[in-house]
């Protein structure tokens, strides 16, 4: 493709994926609505206004320290995340070429899941103590065992015989992978990779509150302590928009340049 060319479909792509902010916006009025709703049905006490949150998050963005928590939850989340989507992804790939694999870890992937994450942060707290490392170890054994399934799904689903045309017209092993397998295995692990991204912030908050470890965590449990519903409500909506930050400024790009070759059936964002 001429540069020319490819900056205009880049453009596009850029183009489509602001315009589809609309309907994210659109959920978020929703949600903002069923929030304002809730405050006139139960009161400021259990669930404050929805302004008067707002109000409450933009101040904790005005102080130093918040901003630190803030970021060093975020840090831990995404360190985490790393380690889970690049253990999960390549192991899945791995066991989606060899069945006999996938067969072995289904058990091992039952027990991961069947645990719950409060579980593994109380025995990562005994391993590592009140660290970084226990919300890291954590994140990675909550979220890879979903990157892994939907990893080995993707692959064993592949279409092969595009794998045998492309082999026709000359690629080569490493050009098959890159080019048809592992864009075929983009569709079910990019959405994989979102979730375990908000299973990273959530067990990354719930490790901090427990082992005491700063950050957003900690945060909380000091405005649960002090019964300020508004500050807690304050640092959940921080939280989220960090985590939106994250997903539609890193995870979305990725699978939209990954996915590139399905506009071609797409024409002005219609399916034939």
């Amino acid at each position: 493709m001429k540069p020319g060319a490819a900056l205009l479909d880049r453009a596009g792509r850029l183009l489509d994926f602001l315009w589809s902010g609309w309907a994210g916006l659109a959920a978020l009025a929703l949600l903002a609505a069923a929030w304002q709703a809730g405050h006139e049905a139960w009161g400021a006490f259990i669930l404050p206004d929805p302004l008067e949150t707002v109000k409450a998050a933009i101040r904790l963005m005005g102080e130093a320290e918040s901003r630190g928590l803030l970021m060093l939850t975020a840090q831990r989340s995404l360190a985490g995340f790393v380690l889970a989507a690049s253990a999960g992804v390549a192991l899945g790939l791995t066991a989606g070429y060899a069945p006999a694999v996938m067969r072995l870890a289904r058990p091992l992937l039952t027990v991961l899941l069947g645990v719950p994450p409060i579980a593994w942060i109380v025995l990562t707290m005994m391993w590592f103590g009140t660290t970084g490392t226990t919300v890291a170890v954590t994140i990675l054994i909550a979220a890879v065992p979903v990157v892994f399934v939907a990893a080995a799904e993707g692959i064993a689903k592949r279409d092969r015989e595009l794998g045998q045309m492309a082999e026709a017209f000359g690629y080569g092993l490493a050009g098959r992978f890159l080019f048809i397998d592992l864009r075929q295995a983009a569709q079910p692990i990019f959405p994989a990779l979102a979730l375990a991204l908000g299973t990273s912030f959530k067990v990354a908050i719930m490790a901090e509150m427990l082992a005491n470890a700063g950050g957003v965590g900690s945060a909380l449990a000091r405005a649960r302590s002090l019964l300020d519903v508004p500050q807690a409500l304050a640092w959940v909506v921080l939280t989220v928009i960090a985590l939106i930050i994250v997903e539609y400024g890193l995870v979305r790009p990725m699978e939209g340049e990954l996915e590139r070759w399905r506009r071609a059936a797409q024409p002005w964002g219609v399916k034939k």
